[in-house]
């Protein structure tokens, strides 16, 4: 499967925190320069980017001095807030002086869970894109809680280029993409299957979270987006470039293809952009009837978990607990538990505003 390169016009760019400090330096502008140039190149050929970009905490720690990745949410906050200061300095300086704006985003789970400020935050970034900016995106660190939090910038970039209906998202780590059992890099991936995630491992740097698994995790949304995924090594001078202008090349990383009939707008942000304030638990004659583009009835729940409301975002999973679709409640949770396993017309999930995933 080869896209022309003209396809890839609105572009997101993911780069790890493992890059962004060297043995010697608190912030490496090697690498940080010759990033920045290439972003900017692409920028002013024409292109749409946006910037996902890591390294706040890992800065922070550097500049107070912390030996290894606080524990404590305030200690993590603290160190974020001294590193994104930092960080954005350093972004504003290079990109102005190659002649490019750039305006910092910080989100949190809640910018994406709650419907009006996702769409805020899309009409946001949007317009950033069409004065020629860069966003530059991050989670607001500084304020997210335990609850609210991404977990990790992977899924952070993969979000976003759902949210902005990317053309391309390409994650930056300092490995060269997906090694197979013999340490080679696999060029391209037609599917995540359970044989592929058992390829992936986690990291143990002092300064990052996620690793292999998470890219894979974020990589899997960006696919079911209908969006392909690149992860490559962002230490390897010239490649954003290259990438970007035709990622399906057989370079040096790892491509995932994107899947056909990829999901609407808001069905991405059903399945992927917001956090599930529940979960119903349905027969298999409603599992099957949910695969069938039925709506979900109240004869076939069995159960709920959690505290949700009409309209919020719920998980359905079957009788093993096992998770095949999202969708939008239309009732509340409380109302929901006195009609389950009832004959009722009212619909619990309409056809509508359900995905399965």
């Amino acid at each position: 499967m080869k896209q022309s390169a003209k396809n890839y016009k609105r572009i997101v760019v993911k780069i790890g925190s493992s890059l962004f400090c060297s043995q010697k330096e608190c912030l490496d502008f090697t690498f940080l320069n010759q990033t920045i140039n290439q972003l900017s190149d692409l920028a002013r050929s024409g292109k749409e980017v946006l910037v996902v970009s890591s390294g706040a905490i890992a800065l922070g720690m550097r500049i107070l001095n912390l030996k290894s990745r606080p524990k404590g949410l305030s200690d993590l906050q603290a160190a974020a807030s001294v590193g994104q200061n930092a960080l954005m300095d350093a972004y504003s300086r290079i990109f102005n002086a190659n002649k490019v704006n750039c305006g910092q985003v910080l989100l949190t789970r809640d910018d994406f869970s709650d419907r009006k400020r996702y769409l805020n935050a899309k009409n946001t970034l949007n317009k950033l894109l069409e004065l020629g900016c860069v966003p530059v995106i991050n989670e607001n660190d500084a304020i997210s809680t335990d609850e609210i939090k991404f977990g990790d910038n992977d899924q952070l970039s993969a979000l976003v280029a759902t949210l902005m209906d990317a053309d391309l998202l390409i994650m930056l780590s300092d490995v060269d993409g997906l090694w197979d059992k013999d340490k080679k890099v696999i060029k391209i991936i037609a599917e995540i299957s359970s044989s592929v995630k058992s390829l992936a491992s986690s990291t143990d740097k002092k300064t990052s979270v996620g690793g292999m698994i998470t890219k894979l995790e974020a990589a899997k949304i960006s696919i079911d987006s209908g969006i392909p995924a690149v992860i490559a090594n962002g230490r390897t001078n010239g490649l954003i470039k290259e990438i970007a202008n035709d990622p399906a090349s057989a370079g040096n990383w790892t491509l995932f293809l994107p899947k056909t009939g990829s999901l609407a707008a808001k069905e991405r942000w059903i399945a992927f952009g917001t956090k599930p304030k529940g979960k119903i638990v349905v027969d298999d004659g409603a599992k099957r009837a949910l695969k069938n583009k039925k709506s979900l009835l109240p004869v076939g729940v069995i159960d709920t978990h959690g505290n949700f409301a009409s309209g919020e975002v719920v998980s359905i999973v079957d009788k093993d607990g096992n998770e095949f679709a999202r969708g939008m409640a239309s009732v509340f949770c409380r109302h929901l538990e006195e009609i389950k396993g009832k004959h009722s017309e009212k619909e619990v999930i309409h056809c509508d505003n359900l995905v399965i995933l």
